[in-house]
């Protein structure tokens, strides 16, 4: 039987178990498969584009297990009343190719996100960082607050959004830790005002166009930007000197080539693979003062890490249930026969 996940279950783990808990598990299984990173087959992400968004699927896999994430990017949907990025996937066995799991990749893909930022923080940003400017308050904002809040010690969030509406959504949903001390959240007039003296910047725009969030003005020494607004082909967040100016790290090179921050710049500028600078092959921070980026783009091995984390979760707490989405026949080679059967009688015989 295969292990079915649906958005209902996905909000029950969440008020169970509580969005940081959740984003710190999760790190720590993102942490385990980039470490094992040379196991993996990988893959730039498939992306069909329309004038409206883009649909994406992304695979990965390893001797044991295989995974697919089916996500959309559609800047326009909250105008209908639907999300921007809508997802689900798949966790299968390698060996038989045997679905394992089938479930919501929504608000996992939002706590996979924040966890993915605050582990590549964890290794990037300099020791001690405490404040955090967010630019861009929609539907990431409040996971990437609370696993910063909870993983590296951030009290001080200055936020920003063209949007007043999406600020003060996030501001209403992050009352319970303003009010016990954990966050001072400030709301800032301008980007320009969010970001000066922070010791990190994180960019989580949605929109579908070549936009300029950050200017090389705006950096600081010693700074570390997340850039992690939805990405694709002709899609930025950051001036190309702000690159220039910023070591930059990276998830997988190819794929952040063609719609991350770096599809600004040359096919020979510098990048590090921050899977790298986990395994302690290559240096992250040089100095104090350096100015650090990190270009997530979001990759398939992060999707994968989550799923085997839900069906550890739902297996463990009895959430979800089992469904029949390939078929169990005693003759494996019949199935036809298998399809001529009537599976109400059977099932009430049974």
């Amino acid at each position: 039987m295969t292990r079915y996940v649906d958005i209902h279950d996905m909000r029950h783990l969440i008020r169970q178990l509580g969005a940081q808990r959740m984003s710190r598990e999760m790190e720590a299984c993102i942490r385990e498969d980039f470490l094992r990173w040379e196991d993996f087959q990988k893959s730039a992400r498939m992306a069909n584009h329309s004038k409206g968004g883009v649909i994406e699927l992304m695979p990965v896999s390893d001797q044991k297990l295989y995974a697919f994430k089916y996500v959309n990017g559609h800047p326009g949907n909250p105008r209908v009343r639907m999300s921007t990025v809508m997802a689900f996937g798949v966790l299968a066995d390698v060996l038989t190719g045997y679905p394992l799991l089938l479930s919501e990749l929504t608000i996992t893909t939002a706590l996979r996100t924040a966890a993915t930022s605050v582990m590549a923080a964890a290794a990037l940003a300099r020791p001690g960082a405490r404040s955090m400017a967010l630019i861009g308050n929609g539907a990431q904002s409040e996971f990437q607050a609370l696993a910063f809040a909870d993983r590296l010690g951030i009290r001080e969030l200055r936020v920003f959004d063209v949007d007043p509406r999406a600020t003060a959504k996030l501001l209403a949903n992050l009352a319970p830790q303003i009010r016990s001390g954990q966050l001072q959240v400030r709301r800032a007039a301008s980007i320009r005002d969010a970001v000066r003296g922070a010791d990190i910047v994180t960019t989580a725009t949605a929109d579908k166009a070549n936009a300029t969030i950050l200017t090389a003005d705006l950096l600081e020494p010693g700074m570390h930007i997340n850039a992690l607004g939805g990405d694709c082909p002709g899609k930025t967040e950051l001036a190309a000197e702000v690159l220039h100016r910023a070591k930059v790290f990276v998830e997988y090179e190819p794929q952040t080539r063609i719609e991350g921050e770096l599809q600004q710049m040359p096919a020979d500028f510098p990048v590090t693979a921050l899977w790298e600078v986990l395994a302690g092959r290559a240096a992250g921070r040089d100095d104090a003062e350096q100015v650090t980026l990190f270009d997530s783009v979001g990759f398939a091995l992060e999707d994968l890490s989550a799923l085997r984390y839900l069906h550890r979760l739902a297996l463990a707490h009895g959430v979800g249930r089992d469904i029949d989405l390939v078929p169990t026949m005693d003759d494996p080679k019949d199935l036809f026969g298998y399809s001529q059967q009537d599976t109400l009688a059977a099932r009430k015989a049974a």
